[in-house]
């Protein structure tokens, strides 16, 4: 199947989003059963603030689009969002088959709509630190394992404190301890130092580091790499098996973000700066669009509210 090309000003706000690593979702229609606003092939971005950017039904649909999106964007995967009117064979909604969330939108129009939900995550940026083959060829199998790799022969790592950054230093002796120093003081999540065993310990001694994991050195898992290449690749294997594990199982709506009911139609609505919310002295309310919150300022006694 061929892709459906994202509309223009889309794709150009796709692209700064990611030159800037700004993690986002990619939302599209894929399937639709009337009557529905939607249509197969609509497209929306959504942001870890709640912001839409594009279409991809209407106010009610785009309010679970933000909410799952949102919870998305925690989980790192992609899921096939079915939004329907009628109450799920699962009950009240969530997880069923494999990779197939169901939600009830009980102010949708009619008829359903499944939206594919594609989180476009930056590519963990690594820091090399050096001039030297090493530090070429770290360069070299990084960019072909998909990450996103800056070489740099400056003590400079002001960015490095960015969540999920490696800093390697394959300098030789080179400035060493001040761009180790930096990634310590920045919690950076992996550090590596291309040294021998006795250097190693010798440097960390003098930064003043104990402690298993603070700093690998000798950098790398021990696979009898002999060439720079080999030695590139063993430091990315200990990344990988040092990395975070994510979650197995799904998380509970609450983990992914504040969730609110709206008052109005009961559904479950994410909480951010673009949810529709009416403030009163007994509470913040949220809503699934501006119907809902119009509803609700007409009439805020029948729905609960009391001043």
């Amino acid at each position: 199947m061929t892709a459906i090309p994202l509309p223009s000003a889309l794709r150009e706000h796709a692209d700064s989003l990611r030159t800037q690593r700004t993690p986002f979702v990619l939302a599209t229609v894929v399937r639709v059963q009337r009557p529905a606003s939607a249509r197969p092939g609509d497209r929306a971005l959504v942001l870890a603030d709640g912001t839409v950017e594009g279409f991809v039904g209407g106010t009610c649909a785009e309010s679970s689009v933000r909410s799952h999106g949102i919870q998305a964007l925690s989980t790192g995967e992609s899921a096939l969002l079915r939004i329907t009117n009628d109450e799920p064979e699962t009950g009240g909604g969530g997880y069923g088959e494999e990779g197939i969330v169901t939600v009830t939108n009980p102010c949708l129009s009619g008829g359903a709509v499944d939206i594919f939900l594609e989180p476009q995550l930056p590519p963990r940026l690594v820091y090399v630190f050096g001039d030297a083959p090493i530090a070429r060829a770290l360069l070299t199998v990084g960019i072909a394992l998909g990450y996103d790799v800056r070489l740099t022969e400056g003590a400079a790592l002001d960015n490095a404190a960015d969540r999920g950054d490696a800093v390697i230093v394959a300098s030789h002796g080179r400035n060493e301890e001040s761009v180790l120093r930096a990634a310590i003081e920045a919690g950076t999540g992996y550090i590596g130092l291309v040294a021998s065993r006795r250097r190693g310990a010798a440097v960390l001694a003098s930064l003043g580091v104990g402690g298993a994991g603070v700093v690998h050195t000798p950098a790398g898992l021990d696979i009898g790499a002999a060439t720079p290449e080999e030695v590139a690749l063993s430091v990315y294997a200990e990344l990988v098996a040092t990395r975070p594990r994510r979650r197995a199982e799904k998380p509970a709506p609450e983990e992914s973000g504040q969730q609110a009911l709206d008052p109005v139609c009961g559904m479950t609505v994410a909480v951010s700066a673009a949810t529709p919310s009416i403030v009163r002295a007994d509470g913040a309310r949220y809503f699934c669009g501006q119907g809902c919150a119009r509803a609700f300022a007409d009439d805020p006694v029948r729905y609960g509210s009391h001043e």
